[in-house]
């Protein structure tokens, strides 16, 4: 698999996928496909499992085979950021933010602390395991960032995409007085690896797909013929 990107500044708006025969990458935000060049019968459709459909509030992925091109365009001021994830990797994301995965992957859903549930009304975390190619879609480029053992790190929940299976992670807030009580919420990271994050909070004014809709109209949009085209 070849992937190719096309940058507007330091955000990554386009990708173009060049699939030979045998390769298969799972698109998990149909709509973000903007050209496909290939034989229409190898993008095969298919119902998310419900888990996946609340996260993602979307109905359907799509299974993209080779041989075959195809581009990915983004919502205005997102990034695309790709992770090579090895057969050992621990990282643990937020499913939200994934794009796509080739098809050698597997994941599985780590339930969160009910803590840590409601500070993201998220009850599983993805840990994927590899070798493969895992695509995010993130406001603003993603950046690593390692951990200290001895020094905490502190990230704007909004913000945290991926992290270490095995460290600490508790919400907080840090500072004097007027500073906690003027902030989001954070996580505090404790323990060795690192972390990946977006530099920027989601915009809830960007693209459908990463807003709450209503599910009739989620249901309509999805199963009436250029229905993503007439139900706005």
């Amino acid at each position: 698999m070849d992937i190719s990107y096309e940058q507007a500044g330091h955000l990554t708006r386009l990708a173009a996928f060049t699939l030979e025969l045998g390769e298969s990458v799972k698109v998990l935000h149909s709509n973000q496909i903007v050209a496909f060049q290939g034989s229409p019968s190898l993008r095969e459709d298919s119902f998310m499992k419900l888990s996946g459909m609340y996260r993602k509030k979307r109905l359907l992925q799509s299974n993209i085979r080779g041989p075959v091109k195809f581009m990915l365009g983004l919502p205005e001021g997102y990034s695309l950021g790709t992770v090579e994830i090895k057969e050992n990797d621990n990282l643990l994301f937020e499913f939200r933010h994934v794009l796509f995965y080739t098809k050698e992957m597997k994941f599985r859903t780590q339930v969160q602390k009910v803590r840590n549930v409601m500070m993201t009304h998220d009850f599983v975390k993805m840990k994927f395991q590899g070798p493969g190619t895992l695509g995010l879609l993130t406001s603003g480029p993603l950046y690593p960032i390692q951990l200290d053992p001895e020094v905490p790190l502190y990230v704007d929940i909004q913000c945290l995409v991926a992290y270490p299976e095995h460290v600490s992670l508790t919400p907080c807030v840090y500072g004097n007085t007027l500073a906690s009580q003027n902030m989001n919420y954070h996580w505090e990271l404790k323990g060795s690896g690192t972390v990946l994050l977006q530099p920027c909070k989601p915009d809830k004014q960007l693209d459908e797909q990463m807003q709450s809709d209503s599910l009739l109209r989620r249901v309509l949009r999805e199963l009436i013929p250029f229905g993503g085209v007439f139900i706005k």
